[in-house]
């Protein structure tokens, strides 16, 4: 096995993923590997045709990309028809390292509020640059009344999600609340992450449940969205989980090179969540006939503490052959 394939893993892990459920599995072969879905660690209240499960896969993909530039070994993406998932294909070359891959370990979730300072025109062209992919483009909305109706949306989202008890129940079961729960498992959202104490389980589960409204996340929603600089919309060509996988590598390349600005970026996916929110969603993009994939804030704001991550060796599925 190359020695450089588990430190390539771990990079790869560093990437987004939804409640930070790590959805992926590493099959390391002899000149690349492949990343596969986990359906054990699924989300089917939230995401129940798998869409955001895929799009992690796709953002594992893009920090494995970069990471093995950085090695000497230059990755090519593709998908196989017959088994669901990403595949890398190595081949020696030069290192490279790339602002890119150094923002690896930087970039995170930041679900704080942001200043609302403007971006520069250059750095909107950067982000969007960065985010173009095969079928895959993106929609900047700016300016108060854009953000204001995001904020409507996503306001719809809570009131709808935040109604269900099954999805309550599935967040629930993925927050972290203490450091101690976050250590042991590696995964899921760690309660200072969304900006809230590190406390034991039986209290943050009591104040979840007598705190947690569709109300109190409107306020906190809406204050976030207009705080933002922009919101970012991506949307694919085509409803499929190849699409999926695309769009995951074209919002990790945008969230990378928003972290290499000096930007930070939090996912508000509550509008593409929820089925009919999402048609309605949309056709006020004007984009009807297409799916919204991922909504994204970016703006400028104080890092957070950061999700764990699971050890290299729980997410590797095989050895090399």
């Amino acid at each position: 096995m190359n020695d450089a394939y588990p430190d390539l893993v771990r990079q790869a892990t560093l990437a987004a993923s939804s409640h930070n459920t790590q959805p992926w599995k590493f099959r390391l072969l002899a000149n690349g590997m492949d990343i596969l879905p986990d359906f054990s660690r699924r989300l089917p209240v939230v995401d129940p045709d798998d869409h955001h499960l895929f799009a992690s896969l796709g953002c594992a993909a893009e920090n494995l990309l970069h990471a093995s530039a950085a090695v000497g070994l230059q990755g090519y993406f593709s998908c196989s028809p017959g088994e669901p998932g990403a595949h890398i294909h190595f081949e020696r070359s030069a290192p490279s390292q790339s602002p890119l891959f150094e923002a690896i370990p930087h970039r995170q979730c930041c679900r704080s509020d942001y200043d609302g300072s403007v971006m520069a025109g250059d750095q909107l062209r950067l982000l969007e640059d960065a985010a173009q992919g095969t079928g895959v483009s993106l929609l900047w909305l700016t300016g108060s009344s854009a953000l204001e109706a995001v904020a409507e949306y996503v306001a719809q989202g809570n009131d709808t999600q935040l109604c269900d008890p099954a999805w309550r129940e599935e967040l629930k079961d993925w927050v972290r609340f203490s450091a101690a729960e976050a250590r042991r498992t590696g995964d899921g959202l760690y309660g200072p992450v969304m900006g809230n104490p590190s406390v034991p389980r039986w209290l943050g589960s009591l104040a979840m449940r007598l705190t947690l409204s569709a109300r109190s996340q409107n306020d906190k929603d809406s204050k976030h969205i207009r705080h933002s600089s922009a919101v970012a919309v991506f949307f694919s060509e085509a409803d499929d989980w190849q699409h999926w996988i695309e769009v995951g590598r074209s919002y990790e390349r945008f969230a990378l090179q928003a972290t290499a600005l000096g930007l930070v970026t939090a996912f508000i996916n509550q509008p593409v969540e929820v089925p009919a929110l999402r048609s309605q969603f949309a056709a006020y993009l004007g984009i009807s006939g297409r799916r919204p994939d991922l909504v994204v804030r970016v703006g400028r704001g104080p890092a957070m503490p950061r999700s764990m991550r699971r050890p290299v060796e729980e997410v590797i599925e095989a050895a090399f052959r």
